[in-house]
């Protein structure tokens, strides 16, 4: 088996989406590349990034995870360091605070007033005011395509997941990250310092953009992961 043959993309959703937030990436390498939805595969960020990797069958993968799907990706990686030829983490904190006041709001605002209030409340704010409309829209009908179960596991399983950033600075993995200047979760200032700490990081500064690369600015996230391939390939 070749190198190209033998290497995959693993692509991992934010909050509140699910695998087709990457629709605009997944032909970069065409038959390895992988997009599930996560919230069915268990209770925590480890049961995620378990069977997220039971999925795919490359023995080398470039793991790509946008906000919560970037904690999920770390883990991926610290489960699995041998096979992760890289990291793009998206929009990530690696560093955890537990904060059960705003979890247990979440909840509660979804079984009480549903969905569409959660959206308005959380996530729309994560765009870029520059982000057109219809972008916007289109990723609050993949929101609203879930269940509210869906929903809440995710918010359960950020909220539970551990703190990352001494692994993210120790590992040899190259680590690429990547965030809209927009972004306000957690933002340049946190995804520059999870860049310089890293042994093997860079950092992009994506303009016009907020929280959620993938859909806001598709084409300029292909061009860093396709640079990305390219290395790897």
């Amino acid at each position: 088996m070749s190198k190209t043959s033998d290497l995959g993309l693993l692509f991992l959703h934010a909050l509140p989406l699910d695998g087709s937030m990457w629709a605009n990436q997944m032909d970069i390498l065409p038959g390895h590349s992988h997009a599930p939805t996560l919230y069915p595969f268990g209770a925590t960020l480890t049961d995620w990034a378990v069977k997220a990797l039971a999925l795919v069958e490359e023995q080398r993968l470039i793991v790509v995870g946008c906000s919560v799907g970037g904690s999920c990706a770390l883990e991926v990686a610290q489960l699995a360091p041998d096979r992760v030829a890289a990291l793009v983490l998206i929009g990530t904190k690696p560093k955890h605070r537990p904060e059960p006041a705003l979890r247990d709001e979440a909840f509660a605002l979804i079984a009480n007033e549903g969905l569409y209030a959660t959206w308005d409340k959380y996530w729309a704010p994560l765009f870029s005011e520059d982000t057109d409309t219809s972008t916007v829209q289109s990723a609050r009908d993949i929101m609203l395509s879930l269940s509210e179960d869906d929903i809440s596991s995710g918010v359960s399983v950020f909220h539970s997941r551990e703190s990352r950033d001494r692994f993210a600075a120790k590992s040899d993995i190259p680590i690429t990250v990547v965030t809209g200047e927009h972004d306000v979760a957690p933002g340049v200032a946190v995804s520059r310092e999870l860049a310089t700490a890293a042994r093997f990081g860079t950092l992009h500064v994506i303009p016009h953009c907020g929280h959620y690369v993938s859909l806001e600015q598709p084409q300029r996230l292909r061009e860093i992961l396709s640079e990305v391939v390219a290395i790897h390939a």
